[in-house]
């Protein structure tokens, strides 16, 4: 006789669940659906009105952000060879040279297996 109170408990406390998440997905497509309809004016307010014209400052403001870019990558690509030459350097002895020793043990904070990686190319 329990068994089945509880069955049936169970089943209510199952069915006010399920209630509750059809409702809860009724008012999520609800919000989609007001979503979508803010998007589309916003579409058509865009496609009516564009606001693709740059002034004079907005130009010069892209034309230096355009410079600084193009000095990132020279100054990356100059540090990348840097990197490059003294990795050599170390590796690869020279003809009269000796090559130097690399460390098999870190002897302080400063030598870590991070200071073993490549620098990122571009």
């Amino acid at each position: 006789m329990q068994l089945e109170e509880k069955l049936i408990e169970n089943l209510v406390e199952l069915q006010r669940v399920h209630t509750q998440l059809a409702e809860k997905f009724d008012s999520l497509s609800k919000q989609i659906s007001s979503l979508l309809s803010l998007f589309e004016g916003a579409a058509q307010s865009f496609a009516k009105n564009p606001v693709n014209q740059f002034s004079e400052k907005d130009q010069e403001f892209l034309e230096k952000i355009d410079r600084l870019l193009d000095q990132n990558k020279t100054i990356a690509k100059g540090l990348t060879m840097m990197e490059e030459r003294i990795r050599d350097k170390i590796h690869v002895p020279s003809l009269g040279a000796p090559a130097m020793e690399t460390q098999t043990e870190p002897k302080g904070p400063e030598t870590t297996s991070a200071s073993n990686r490549p620098l990122p190319r571009f």
